[in-house]
């Protein structure tokens, strides 16, 4: 029986460096599927107009922990169904994640970016950096760290969209996953994922503790949080 009082320590499949290209590819097809399905995208792009509100140049929207690019490609459709512009940068770690963004997305005007997001440069700031389900891979230790350098390095501020801990997320996934998930990595990673998820008040606590007091933390369906932060 999974405790859900606190963040599980169990690693994810996708953590491991010996996963083959194809079942990430797989991986990160189903991922956006889901994300679509259950709101992930929409949340996504919420969180980036609560930022712009009354911007009027072109902003710099970076991902840190992209995957296989499919919230910027929601992004950059949401600024095409409104006529604007937007530039856009991809962040992950793994060559196999940037490979699949770069050949799902040929066409999206993003740069993309192989690399711990701590080394990556930027030739200009970023005004929004986000995260979307990546925070719940790092320690608590970790996002303290990840949140002061979000914070440090846009200019207008910064969101994160990520799972709520809870009972019913966790059977609701792995019944999901099992039924019709094709990849072993989601069928295993999914229900890791929502025990390595928060509670508001987890939030709180890392936010105070990373120096941050401009917030707003906002629970979404389907068992997300979108927390703001503004400059």
């Amino acid at each position: 029986m999974p405790d859900f009082k606190q963040r599980s320590p169990l690693k994810e499949l996708l953590d491991s460096d010996t996963i083959p290209f194809e079942d990430i590819k797989q991986n990160m097809m189903e991922l956006n599927i889901i994300n679509t399905l259950l709101g992930g995208h929409a949340i996504t792009i919420k969180g980036v107009w609560a930022l712009l509100e009354g911007t009027e140049t072109t902003p710099i929207i970076c991902e840190i922990g992209c995957g296989g690019g499919d919230n910027l490609h929601a992004i950059a459709t949401s600024f095409k169904k409104k006529s604007k512009w937007v530039k856009l940068i991809g962040i992950d770690i793994k060559k196999e994640c940037i490979a699949t963004a770069m050949e799902s997305f040929p066409d999206e005007t993003a740069l993309w970016i192989c690399n711990d997001y701590v080394k990556a440069t930027f030739l200009q700031q970023p005004d929004i950096i986000f995260t979307s389900l990546f925070c719940h891979h790092f320690s608590n230790e970790q996002l303290i760290q990840q949140l002061q350098w979000m914070y440090q390095n846009s200019t207008k501020g910064f969101f994160i969209n990520d799972l709520h801990r809870h009972p019913l997320a966790y059977y609701s996934i792995k019944f999901i996953t099992k039924l019709f998930s094709k990849s072993y990595l989601v069928k295993n990673d999914a229900p890791i994922s929502v025990l390595r998820g928060f509670t508001k008040h987890e939030w709180e606590a890392l936010l105070q503790k990373a120096g941050i007091t401009n917030y707003s933390i906002k629970w979404k369906w389907a068992f997300r949080y979108l927390i703001v932060v503004r400059h």
